[in-house]
């Protein structure tokens, strides 16, 4: 059984004359503790997927599964527990007044968690930030340790799912390595399922199992990371986002523009 389905997903913003199809028939399914990537240019669709799994789109139609449970159009708690997002920009997504303690407390008194004292020390130890941070507030942290902290936020109602909106994009290259390596980590010892996704192709060799790319709300080919970068990609367009993140060129960036 898949831990994530999705099948004939679809998805239309505006009425009438001003429609818009973003997703067009989204098909995939990512296995029990696999890395699996959404990879393609911007406005492909790729966070748009994530965001009705996430149950912040509400509208779409198709069906979407965790774990084999169909999944609605609305948020509820059960779900909440089941999988959880984090986002693009850790500074946007943490509340400015509230303090790491009351940002990773919050969603344990929602949930009615007990202890959570050593719930909230423990995740902390978890994400490589020590007990002082508890009572620090987002802006007095570097952008590694606010991501640090929106990963332990997700992670504290001890989802099976995580959903990474492109996780370390809005960090300094130097942090990259470091949160990639630590979601590396938490996966392997919680068994997690990830869906990732990135537009950086060396994301998704360092951490990903498979790929599936998307242009213009479909996906055009699913491939395992392997042959991704073996250059065994049967569609043209991905062989030119491969070639493209290898050596950037004026022609190599006409030929994907093309596309």
């Amino acid at each position: 059984m898949s831990m994530i389905a999705v099948s004939q997903l679809n998805l239309t913003f505006g009425e009438g004359t001003k429609t818009n199809q973003v997703l067009f028939d989204v098909n995939f399914s990512v296995a029990r503790g696999e890395i699996f990537g959404l990879v393609g240019e911007s406005g492909s669709g790729k966070t748009t997927v994530l965001k009705c799994l996430a149950g912040l789109f509400t509208h779409w139609q198709g069906e979407l599964a965790i774990n084999g449970s169909a999944l609605g159009h609305s948020i509820n708690r059960e779900r909440c527990r089941l999988v959880q997002m984090v986002f693009q920009d850790p500074y946007g997504s943490l509340h400015p007044r509230h303090t790491v303690g009351d940002i990773l407390e919050e969603p344990l008194v929602i949930q009615g968690f007990s202890e959570r004292e050593g719930r909230i020390h423990s995740i902390l130890d978890k994400v490589g930030l020590n007990r002082a941070f508890r009572s620090r507030y987002p802006h007095q942290l570097s952008g590694g340790q606010r991501q640090r902290v929106a990963i332990a936020r997700a992670l504290i109602l001890e989802p099976q799912v995580l959903l990474l909106d492109e996780p370390t994009s809005a960090l300094d290259v130097s942090v990259q390595a470091e949160i990639l390596n630590l979601l590396a980590d938490l996966q392997q010892e919680s068994k997690l399922t990830y869906l990732m996704v990135t537009h950086d192709l060396g994301v998704i060799a360092h951490l990903c199992h498979r790929v599936a790319v998307m242009q213009h709300g479909k996906i055009l080919e699913t491939i395992g990371t392997e042959d991704l970068i073996s250059g065994k990609a049967r569609v043209d367009y991905t062989q030119m986002l491969v070639n493209a993140s290898r050596q950037y060129s004026r022609e190599m960036a006409s030929r994907v523009a093309k596309f």
